[in-house]
């Protein structure tokens, strides 16, 4: 299985870590065959194109399943920030600058993308998961554990976060976008293995996978130095967030599969 973290409108880096994992050809085209691909979320902001992003995502779904492979992406914070944007903008939140469309903008919206963000791109984003089992591993987007206040399973927390984003209800958009803020549940040497393991008892798996929170911020260095996931707290958690936004050079994570 195959992991890339927080794209953030790189679109360039992101093909470019697609091309040498040898998941995509020069044209952006699926070679990856029977290959399992899984994007983390945050598609949009802080960087130039995130509606190109998504759009080749897409195609890549199409592509991977008529050869037999799948591509499968998550929800993030900053998709759940631009679908706000657009459905209520400048209604009052507890957001930066006071208004959806304002706490978008200071988290790095791009007005292009929110420009051509049309109904078909919104709905594709409004149905992703929030939370996914593939592979004997739980992947979320974020290093965080509120995803229990909706729901003790996983299909549970996506149902309840689907039904919030084709709601009109701005106050539990808020409260979604206010729990998304959180990260760096597991980072802490003595209590992240019980966090991070009381998680994993809740949903299943034996590993955490997630992004949002950049590697070169949890393991204090460089984000051009970084070439390849964390695996910390015990082993049990993957921070695969490759910081492309902050300099990072991206990469898709190949996670070895789990033992018979």
């Amino acid at each position: 299985m195959y992991v890339i973290g927080d794209v953030h409108g790189q679109y360039d880096k992101m093909t470019a870590a697609l091309c040498a994992a040898g998941l995509i050809d020069q044209a952006h085209q699926w070679r990856g065959g029977a290959a399992v691909l899984w994007f983390m979320g945050d598609y949009f902001d802080r960087g130039p194109d995130g509606i190109a992003a998504i759009d080749l995502i897409m195609a890549l779904q199409t592509e991977a399943t008529a050869a037999g492979g799948r591509v499968g992406a998550l929800i993030g914070n900053h998709d759940v920030l631009i679908l706000a944007a657009q459905r209520f903008a400048e209604r009052p939140s507890g957001g930066p600058g006071g208004t959806f469309l304002s706490a978008w903008r200071q988290n790095g919206g791009e007005e292009q993308d929110l420009a051509r963000l049309t109904p078909a791109r919104a709905d594709w984003l409004r149905a992703l998961p929030a939370l996914a089992l593939d592979g004997g591993r739980l992947l979320a987007h974020a290093d965080a554990t509120f995803y229990q206040v909706y729901g003790r399973t996983v299909a549970a927390v996506n149902r309840r976060i689907r039904d919030i984003l084709h709601s009109h209800d701005d106050r539990a958009w808020d409260q979604l976008l206010d729990y998304f803020s959180q990260r760096r549940a597991f980072q802490d040497r003595d209590l992240g293995p019980a966090r991070v393991g009381r998680v994993l008892a809740l949903y299943g798996g034996r590993q955490l996978v997630h992004g949002h929170t950049p590697i070169a911020k949890l393991a204090g260095c460089a984000p051009r130095d970084v070439d390849g996931p964390l695996v910390y707290a015990g082993g049990l958690a993957i921070d695969v967030d490759a910081g492309m936004y902050l300099g990072g050079r991206g990469f898709a994570a190949c996670l070895p599969e789990e033992e018979k």
